[in-house]
């Protein structure tokens, strides 16, 4: 059986190595060929990381807008791979595949470099989420056998690697692990992995300061076939239920709810989505989940009923830009947000129809940068 284990890093506290090129300079725009006029005030906003042009892209959102911030796009000193903002909207965290760094969000939305640049963590992230207290980040390396925790200083946005020795079980079964994604449940009691065709683990989660302990799993699943990839969790906000984008035959969005420890049980088979279900999210009031089909460009969008059962939503899939990869909902809960890893276009806004209940209407589109920007991770503030 594959362990899964907590990194064990080499440090404690902060290690922080400057790049052999020097930082002096480094952190500078690369220019903002969105023709985004100054920093908003408003505190809605979205960053989109951009895995082909190595930056980081940041946009106030608007009614029916979005405004480049001051000095976007930022470079940045990897090929980004996730993207996270801490619940008090003053940190973003940027992953990539040796290290994660950190940026102070300003007043207008526009990013400070944390720390001079250098790295707070060692990891090779695919995925990453933050406690819903602030105080811990998880990220699921590429490697595809490590969780890596830390605990975050809130004020200097600083990580401090946890060490444990502990070993944890992942499926077996014969089918391979491929680290996808990692979500915290909204209480932060529970902690989702997506781990591809070995399917996924949930663990019992101390949030506490003093231990930020992860559990034995409560629950192990799904004994998938080697012709799925569990890609994508969302978790509702009452804790009820688990959402999976699931690719391969028999796909779609797969609803599990959630019982005691953690424990899953599938509500009917997975909804037909589009091909290559790769990102989900879930409306702010809870009663409409979207899909994002990286195969297919497009979103599906179904509403929640009793019991968890979905139904389409009128006009779904909606049209979204080249290989979709990742969804986000503003902090107003007005728009949804789709970033497409091969663009035309690189970001969608979308709002709610005001007619039809759910339904996804065209807002705007934007160049996160000189294209192809590749944008692969994107999130909203809280």
């Amino acid at each position: 059986m594959i362990g899964l284990l907590r990194r064990v890093a080499a440090m404690s506290g902060v290690l922080a190595l400057c790049w052999t090129t020097g930082c002096a300079g480094f952190w500078v725009a690369v220019g903002n060929s969105n023709g985004g006029g100054p920093g908003s005030t408003t505190s809605d906003r979205v960053y989109v990381a951009n895995a082909t042009a190595a930056t980081l892209s940041g946009y106030a959102v608007g009614t029916g807008t979005l405004t480049a911030v001051t000095n976007s796009p930022y470079s940045l000193p990897f090929y980004p791979t996730a993207v996270a903002v801490n619940p008090t909207n003053s940190i973003v965290f940027v992953g990539g595949n040796s290290e994660i760094i950190d940026f102070a969000i300003n007043s207008d939305g526009s990013l400070s470099a944390l720390n001079g640049g250098l790295a707070v963590g060692y990891a090779s992230v695919a995925s990453m989420d933050i406690s819903p207290d602030g105080h811990w980040l998880l990220a699921l390396d590429q490697n595809n056998i490590t969780l890596d925790e830390f605990q975050i200083n809130s004020t200097t946005g600083l990580l401090t690697s946890v060490v444990p020795a502990t070993a944890y079980p992942v499926p077996s079964g014969g089918n391979a692990v491929l680290a996808r994604a990692v979500k915290f449940s909204p209480l932060g009691d529970y902690v989702f992995l997506a781990l591809g065709t070995a399917g996924d683990v949930v663990y019992s989660f101390n949030t506490s300061l003093t231990s930020g302990a992860l559990a034995s799993p409560q629950a192990l699943s799904l004994g998938l076939s080697s012709l799925n990839s569990d890609n994508a969790l969302a978790v509702s906000s009452d804790e009820k239920y688990l959402f999976i984008a699931r690719s391969g035959v028999g796909g779609g969005l797969a609803v599990y709810t959630i019982g005691s420890g953690g424990a899953l049980l599938e509500v009917g088979s997975p909804t037909t989505a589009g091909t290559q279900p790769f990102s989900v999210v879930i409306n702010t009031t809870g009663t409409d989940v979207y899909v994002a089909n990286r195969g297919s460009n497009t979103i599906s969008g179904f509403s929640i009923g009793s019991g968890g059962v979905l139904t389409a939503l009128s006009g779904s899939p909606y049209q979204s830009g080249s290989a979709v990869a990742s969804l986000a909902v503003d902090s107003s809960g007005n728009y949804l947000l789709a970033a497409a890893s091969s663009g035309s276009p690189d970001l969608t806004l979308y709002s709610y129809d005001s007619a039809t209940v759910g339904k996804l209407d065209f807002s705007t589109s934007i160049a996160t940068g000189t294209d192809p920007t590749g944008p692969i991770a994107i999130v909203a503030t809280h």
